[in-house]
């Protein structure tokens, strides 16, 4: 890969990290946002170790898988930090920590089935569709699941 497109993808993902934190914290609190910043860049760099053992060539369309990951993990996590804050203001006498447990209840089978939805998808394209999608099927794959364990776990 070029020197310019490794350049291009990184301040691509910097600037998705820092649009994203600016994003959260006015929505949300400054806390969402490092912790969704934090589980995204988990996913990342899982996603870029996958990559690196699985020896594939970093393209343009594995940039876009990553970039997509990026997105779709985000995404999740956003729901999850308004189910959150929802119960924060119905449940004042709860706990921090049995607020987000009962969130991440609340929002899990929407989550498991968004998520088995689109991996059935790219595991699809990734058994039927030619040798050229199959790194982007690859790295979706992989980031589907990653960006599930994060959005609920870290």
């Amino acid at each position: 890969m070029g020197a310019e497109l490794r350049r291009n993808a990184l301040v691509a993902v910097l600037i998705s990290f820092l649009v994203t934190l600016v994003y959260l914290a006015i929505r949300f609190e400054w806390r969402f946002g490092v912790a969704a910043v934090v589980a995204t860049a988990h996913d990342i760099f899982t996603t870029l170790a996958f990559l690196a053992m699985m020896r594939l060539e970093i393209s343009l369309t594995v940039v876009a898988a990553i970039l997509t990951v990026i997105g779709y993990s985000l995404n999740d996590t956003i729901i999850i930090f308004d189910r959150v804050r929802e119960n924060l203001k119905k449940q004042r006498k709860e706990s921090l920590y049995d607020v987000m447990n009962r969130s991440i209840n609340e929002t899990l089978p929407r989550s498991i089935l968004t998520h088995v939805t689109t991996l059935v998808a790219t595991l699809a394209l990734l058994f039927f569709a030619g040798e050229v999608i199959r790194p982007f099927s690859w790295i979706m794959a992989f980031g589907i699941f990653t960006g599930t364990f994060s959005s609920i776990y870290v």
